[in-house]
């Protein structure tokens, strides 16, 4: 059975993602992407590949990031939304095969379905700036500054949040469980 370009491009992401959270071995991701996703080792090997020339591109890809992401430093930007970038960058310069707007656009469903709707909002912005760029047309950076402050203050939301209600450890072992889920009052 054929894979679409969406399930296909959400492989790229997970794999991409993986590679930089980790490094796990090619046959592990093999097997874990073929039981997980029910997709064919064949889908699996040609999504390592674009992987690689992602990989091989990635100087440029996050120097183009960078370029106009001004008001918040690549650093910065989570993991998972930088990771998403990378693909759209890639495909936006270096994939001749996706039109641009289609790049943008499965930019913005990824991070909607993997990130925040900010994050959706500032991937959109920051690669419609480049394809500006790359178009000779006008560049707005006030822009990519507003929506800069929305992610940024999507993340200290988060961040309150996790102070205030952090997760309860797992216990070492079943002897530690205790019989309750909370203490009782």
């Amino acid at each position: 059975m054929a894979l679409s370009q969406q399930k296909f491009r959400e492989i790229v992401f997970q794999l991409l993602y993986s590679q930089e959270l980790g490094h796990p071995s090619d046959d592990l991701m093999i097997d874990l992407m073929m039981n997980e996703l029910s997709v064919s080792k064949r889908n699996v090997r040609l999504a390592l590949e674009r992987v690689q020339q992602i990989q091989q591109h990635l100087t440029e890809i996050d120097q183009s990031i960078s370029s106009v992401s001004t008001s918040y430093d690549f650093e910065r930007i989570q993991t998972v939304t930088k990771t998403i970038l990378r693909v759209g960058v890639f495909e936006l310069f270096f994939d001749s095969h996706i039109p641009p707007k289609v790049a943008i656009a499965e930019a913005i469903r990824l991070s909607r379905k993997f990130s925040t709707p900010e994050s959706a909002s500032f991937a959109n912005a920051l690669l419609d700036q480049l394809y500006r760029q790359k178009e000779g047309q006008h560049v707005d950076l006030t822009t990519m500054e507003k929506l800069t402050l929305s992610l940024k203050e999507s993340e200290e939301t988060a961040a309150e949040i996790a102070q205030e209600h952090p997760l309860r450890p797992e216990p070492e072992n079943e002897e530690d469980e205790p019989d309750q889920p909370f203490p009782s009052l």
